[in-house]
């Protein structure tokens, strides 16, 4: 699929533009510094590109763009829970349609916010009021900032991620580090383990660090280069490749997919987030190229 080249639906500014690929709407950015897709259903973005630099985000060739399911690849909106802990599996965030709040450029990048409320269908699920916005930071630098405000006369907590696949050379090649010794593997049911502070990939691997720094770094050898991760707001990096067996289970990836991908997400995991009325909370996560 060649989401970059659709046809225009509308030009909002020189750099931003709306197309549409099976009824999902795109607000796609085209800056000289950089360029960005970002999907309203889900608030999600699905590529990123610095002028100069191969593509930095993930994403599937064979993700489903269905109003109904989460877009698999980009970085997803995990919220207001993250994992299988409710039904939908990493909350409802990421398949429900976001609305464009506002968009501006200047000679650095272009900045696009999409907000997301309550609805009966959301509180259905949860029964709560909020107001949610995300924010895109697009340049040679992207920045994602997802901040959360509660809107109801009540507290509530939440956990959530923003669940960033990234586009590397090959797998076996990379090396992970800045995430710290300690973490839970989903592998062998939440076992807490201590590792080293490099990581590399062998088999699935699926870890929730539990005291990260800051960088995470992805050293992407083939690709000469290096992917800085800096998060805010959270307390993990949790970090996903699901390998051949699963990659061949799942209907929205090829089967070779997991060779070319990795998650590093900036998570809420260990210690809900609690809002009090009128209380908010930003999560985010900011992505660099080095070489």
């Amino acid at each position: 699929m060649d989401l970059r080249n659709l046809p225009t639906i509308s030009a909002l500014s020189d750099a931003v533009t709306i197309c549409e690929f099976q009824g999902i709407k795109i607000v796609r950015v085209i800056h000289q510094l950089a360029e960005a897709g970002i999907s309203l259903h889900g608030g999600h973005l699905i590529w990123y590109k610095p002028a100069g630099e191969k593509d930095v985000i993930w994403l599937s060739e064979k993700a489903e763009f269905d109003t109904a399911k989460a877009i698999r690849g980009g970085v997803p909106v995990c919220w207001p829970w993250f994992g299988k802990v409710a039904t939908p599996s990493h909350g409802f965030a990421r398949n429900s349609q976001w609305t464009l709040n506002q968009h501006r450029e200047n000679e650095q990048g272009v900045i696009v916010s999409l907000t997301l409320e309550d609805t009966e269908a959301t509180r259905a699920i949860w029964p709560n009021k909020f107001h949610n916005e995300i924010t895109f930071e697009i340049g040679r630098e992207l920045t994602v900032s997802l901040t959360s405000t509660n809107t109801d006369k009540h507290s509530w907590s939440f956990t959530g991620a923003l669940h960033t696949y990234f586009n590397v050379a090959a797998i076996g090649d990379i090396a992970v580090t800045g995430m710290g010794e300690a973490y839970l593997d989903s592998t062998k049911g939440n076992e807490a383990c201590t590792g080293g502070n490099t990581l590399t990939f062998n088999a699935e691997t699926d870890r929730v660090y539990t005291s990260p720094a800051n960088p995470v770094v992805i050293d992407d050898k083939a690709h000469q280069r290096q992917l800085l991760v800096t998060n805010q707001g959270h307390d993990a990096a949790v970090i996903w490749n699901p390998w051949q067996a699963l990659s061949v289970s799942m209907g929205d990836m090829a089967d070779n997919s997991f060779e070319t991908m990795v998650c590093v997400e900036s998570a809420i995991h260990e210690q809900a987030i609690e809002l009090a009325p009128g209380e908010s909370h930003t999560l985010s996560t900011q992505i660099t190229v080095q070489k």
